[in-house]
């Protein structure tokens, strides 16, 4: 019976060009075609590792931690100056899928600072967040908004310390004025204050208290104070 030989199956030459030419380690520049380079570690053709990468386009360089091919881990990202061209360092910290999130810092072009939580590139958890203007809030972040609890301390000595939704001041809160000494304790809405009572807080420490102090308000039970009223009016009918 004759024997019949099969030739080997073999892959296309290409297949182990391919092979050959995938980036893995550490390597020297690369270039891609439209101008970007980075330099650094590799892993299947993905940058992995530790790397640098600037883009042409804008000049920007980011140096830190990377996941195949995308930015995971602890890094910086800088930009350079429009008219100066010095590069000025914008993030810190850390980033999860090319993404900010984790604890870093961010430092605006105006000059104000973010110091915080981050999540899908947005702030969010706890943060403090110093602006242009002198005024500091420190507290909790929602999607880039102050939301949930936190302190706005203004420049002028004023401070809110209470909730906070989308970025006004939204539920309980406090409102202190130290140059008078007062205090304001109630419940805002979209940053309104809609009841609440104003009281003297430290007046012998103020800067510039009020010529004559508060007199004090003594709250009833709501529930009481409306069954007196209805024997009151019983009383009158009769």
């Amino acid at each position: 019976m004759p024997v019949v030989k099969y030739p080997r199956f073999r892959d296309p030459p290409f297949y182990e060009w391919d092979r050959k030419a995938q980036k893995c380690g550490l390597r020297h520049t690369v270039y891609a075609v439209n101008g970007d380079q980075y330099t650094g570690e590799w892993q299947d053709n993905l940058r992995h590792g530790k790397g640098t990468q600037i883009w042409k386009n804008t000049g920007a360089i980011y140096s830190g931690d990377w996941k195949f091919g995308k930015r995971d881990g602890y890094g910086s990202y800088s930009v350079p100056d429009p008219v100066t061209k010095e590069y000025r360092k914008v993030y810190t910290g850390w980033w999860q899928n090319d993404r900010r999130g984790g604890r870093g810092v961010y430092i605006y072009s105006n000059g104000e600072q973010y110091d915080g939580e981050w999540k899908k590139g947005l702030r969010s958890g706890w943060g403090k967040m110093q602006y242009k203007d002198g005024s500091v809030y420190e507290g909790q972040w929602l999607k880039d908004k102050p939301s949930g609890h936190g302190v706005l301390r203004l420049p002028n000595g004023n401070r809110y310390e209470g909730g906070w939704k989308e970025g006004k001041k939204h539920g309980p809160g406090k409102y202190f004025y130290p140059d008078k000494g007062q205090l304001l304790e109630g419940t805002w809405v979209e940053d309104i204050p809609k009841c609440g009572a104003l009281v003297d807080f430290e007046r012998d420490n103020a800067a510039a208290p009020t010529e004559f102090p508060l007199p004090e308000i003594d709250l009833h039970d709501p529930a009481a104070v409306l069954a007196e009223a209805r024997a009151m009016f019983d009383d009158s009918k009769n």
